[in-house]
């Protein structure tokens, strides 16, 4: 994965697409088929994550909404977008 800064903002690329299921999100990478499925939380965090201008402002939302430490939270987000990354489900930018 890239290397990852709070600064900068996540997108998702043209060929995934993200469907709500029974209160879940699964994306789906339309070039290599590969899927991922996220919980309530995981959905909650990609929503904010995809819409925010940077992993920071979506970090703050988050930490807004959830009762969880800073580093618990930072941590959290590093592992989902390192995953995500990694499966071509999400992409990395400079803010």
């Amino acid at each position: 994965m890239t290397s990852l800064s709070f600064a900068m903002r996540v997108s998702t690329p043209a060929q995934v697409v993200t469907r709500p299921l029974d209160g879940e999100l699964v994306l789906l990478n339309l070039g290599t088929e590969t899927y991922f499925g996220l919980d309530e939380v995981g959905a909650r965090m990609w929503d904010v994550l995809s819409s925010s201008p940077s992993i920071e402002a979506a970090f703050e939302q988050l930490a807004s909404e959830y009762d969880i430490d800073a580093p618990t939270l930072r941590k959290d987000l590093e592992a989902l977008l390192g995953q995500l990354v990694d499966h071509g489900l999400a992409e990395l930018h400079d803010a």
